[in-house]
Formats: C-alpha cells, structure tokens, sequence
C-alpha cells in the first residue's frame, strides 16, 4: 500500500504540473473529467510498479507515459526530457555534425520535408517525400522525431546507414552518408537570367535573411531587372518572423500576411505587412514544390492569394501548424502544437499544402555515361583518380536551361511582359 500511495502521490505531482499549463477558461466539466480519467491511469500505473517483472522508477514511467501521451496527439507533439531539451536548445545557438535533411512524420512515416542543399544527403541523392525506414538497420516503425534527429547525428566524419523507401518508383534504396559540419546558406544564387528577369533562390528563413534579400534585390535592380523569380523549391521554412518580413517586401503595407488559429485567443495571432518601401509593381513568379514547406508555404499562400505573384511547380509538403515550447519543473519541456496557419483569404496550409497556379512537374535529364575504358597501370590508376578529384572540386557553371520548372517560370515572365506591351499599344 505504501508503494501504491508513493505512485499515486508521483502522479498527482505530474497532474498538477498539466493543469497548471491548462488555461483557466477551461469549463469545469472538462476538468472533472479529466480528473475521473487520471484515476484510471493512477491504477495502471500503481500495477505496474508492483506486478511487472522488474522493478521500473516512477519517473521513468511517468517519463515513457508523458512521451506517449504527446506522440499520440500529431507527429509535432512531442515530450522533451531535460537532456534531449539541452540539445535541442543547444542545436538553435550553434554548429552541428549531420546527414543534412529537415524530416517530419508523416501518415505515420519518418518522412523528407527536403534535403538541404550541399549536404551528404543532397549529394547521396535523398528527395523530398522519401520515407526513412531504417536508421543503422534499426527500423523506424514508431520514432519519434526526437529519436530520429538523435540517431542521424553525430560527430562529423562519422558514418550512418539509412534506408529509404522511395514510393514513386517502389525501391528501398540503402545509403552510407558519411556525417558534415552543416552550414547553410540562406541565399543560394541571386542573378540576372535573361531579358531582365531577376532570380534568386532562398534555401531556408534565418535571422540575417531579410538583410541578404535586400542585397540581392538592390544588386539586381542596379542590374536591370524587370521581373523576379523567387525560387523557395526545397525550402523547409525556419524562423516565421523572417518568412512574414520576406512576404511583405511583395505586398502593400498593412496587408494580412498569415494568421495563427488555436483554442484561445492568446494563440490567435495576425501578422502584418510593416514594409515602409515595398516593392509592389515587378512582375514575380514563385517557385515550389514538394520540399517547400513552413515558413516558404506562407510566403507563396500570400503572394498567390493577393495575386501578387504566380506561384509555378507542384505542391507543396503541407506544414502549416505552431509548435510551441513549455518547460517544466524538473528541465524537461513539453513541444506542444497550439495553433495553425491560416493564408489571407482563410486557406488551410496544414496537410493541404499549397497548389501552385502552373503545375509543372520536374523533368531531370539522365546523363549518359561514357564506357569506361580498362586501367592496368598503376601510375593510370593514381592519374585517374587525381583526375576525378579535381573535376569535383571544380564548381559547375549554373545552368537554369537546363531546369524545365524555372524554364516554365521565365516562360510565363515573359508572356507576362508580351501581353503587357501589346495592351500598352
């Protein structure tokens, strides 16, 4: 009896630490509920502790409960314990060893939100919508995100095997990816394409992006551009504040850009355009497509639903829901989703994605290979091999001609700039 009275008063301690993270306008119906529910859980868990087969502390017990609890409400919830906490706050302020891909769960599935380019997942060949099976030839069946992101990291120089289920050509496909230093830039390439037409590519939202798109845009006016590509393919989001300072550069001032919907109205948030110089009148095409997700899904939703731009591609990876951090007493926290986002016009991005106004597939063009010819020297084996390094090391020119979705955007670009001559006649 003693032990049970141990459990039960470990369980009125957790309790008492959710209901303080409840908001007091809840009924006090649902409270009594909720209370006659923790009953039953007191008695299993009580079982537990004096029938299983060893013995197990309570706060293990208490931990694996809150773990499962969160997991079961959506692939985002999640139970952080005070270490796995540590990191993560640790992974926001610095440099870490990975594989170089953003993932999520998704219909059960560890799944790619998108490789992050010049990654050894990028390289590896790893796509957007590949489900991760196995991680070291441990299966993922019921991983949590947190597992997963643990699993995958590591020191650099490190390897890891993964093995992927790529659905659209029903393979599993087994990859050895030797773990980097994973910096990203946020700004891939920013550049004049042809006729005036301005291209850049933002690869993910960060703090110093606004001040880089600033650059990349001046330097392109100074360049002569008259329209703009805005390139957020495989762009899994980032931070929300930088995603909203980058839509509202394309749109008038005091414009709704997204809005945040949950149970109370502390969590419904509105975010409006503050740009005192926005630029409203060049012509723009956006484009994405399955790896495009968060943050790049709210810029293009804005754009397309103000008809500010042409959103060009396929659709998006659909994330459009808030998590948010609450810790607890002993240094665990809870990562708890409270709302989702809403476009202008009251669109759903989560699990809906965004449409695009243009489908265009992608289309890669298999390069043929040369028949290799047979080395028997040893002093041809050393040249060869110098000789393959070096062409690796070499950058390869950008080629937009040959990317039919970025084609198809500087296509409609240029419809766009015949018809407005034509009606200026």
């Amino acid at each position: 009896m003693r032990r049970r009275f141990i459990v039960a008063l470990v369980i009125a301690l957790v309790v008492g630490t959710i209901f303080s993270l409840i908001n007091a306008a809840t009924d006090k119906k649902n409270r009594d509920e909720l209370y006659r529910e923790v009953e039953l859980f007191s008695d299993s868990l009580a079982i537990i502790q004096s029938d299983y087969v060893d013995e197990v502390k309570p706060k293990d017990l208490i931990y694996g409960a809150l773990k499962g609890m969160l997991s079961s409400l959506d692939p985002h919830s999640q139970f952080l314990d005070p270490d796995t906490y540590n990191e993560l706050k640790v992974d926001t302020e610095g440099k870490f060893g990975g594989i170089g891909i953003e993932i999520t769960i998704k219909d059960g599935l560890l799944t790619v939100v998108t490789p992050i380019e010049d990654t050894p997942a990028w390289k590896a060949g790893i796509k957007a919508g590949d489900r991760i099976v196995k991680i070291n030839n441990e299966l993922t069946r019921d991983i949590t995100l947190v597992d997963a992101v643990k699993k995958m990291r590591g020191k650099p120089g490190e390897a890891v095997n993964i093995t992927i289920l790529r659905e659209s050509e029903k393979k599993l496909l087994d990859f050895k990816l030797v773990r980097d230093i994973i910096k990203i830039k946020d700004i891939k390439e920013a550049r004049i394409l042809e006729d005036g037409i301005g291209y850049i590519r933002l690869v993910e939202f960060r703090e110093n992006t606004p001040q880089d798109i600033n650059t990349a845009l001046e330097k392109l006016t100074k360049s002569g551009m008259n329209s703009l590509i805005l390139d957020l393919r495989n762009n899994p989001g980032g931070l929300l504040e930088v995603a909203v300072k980058v839509a509202e550069k394309f749109i008038p001032k005091e414009k709704l850009i997204v809005y945040t919907k949950g149970r109370y109205p502390s969590q419904n948030l509105e975010f409006i355009s503050r740009s005192s110089h926005p630029i409203t009148n060049l012509p723009m095409v956006v484009l994405i497509n399955e790896g495009s997700a968060s943050g790049s899904e709210i810029v293009a939703a804005c754009l397309q639903d103000y008809k500010r731009a042409i959103i060009v591609g396929t659709k998006s990876f659909g994330k459009g829901s808030v998590q948010t951090l609450i810790p607890l007493s002993d240094g665990s926290a809870l990562r708890l989703t409270t709302s989702k986002y809403f476009t202008p016009l009251g669109k759903v991005i989560h699990d809906k994605g965004v449409v695009p106004d243009i489908i265009a597939e992608e289309v890669k063009k298999e390069a043929i290979e040369p028949p290799e010819e047979k080395i028997t020297k040893p002093q041809e084996i050393f040249e060869e091999i110098e000789k393959k390094e070096k062409a690796e090391k070499v950058e390869k020119p950008f080629d937009y001609k040959s990317d039919n979705q970025l084609m198809r955007a500087v296509d409609v670009l240029k419809a766009l700039k015949l018809y407005k001559d034509i009606k200026s006649q």
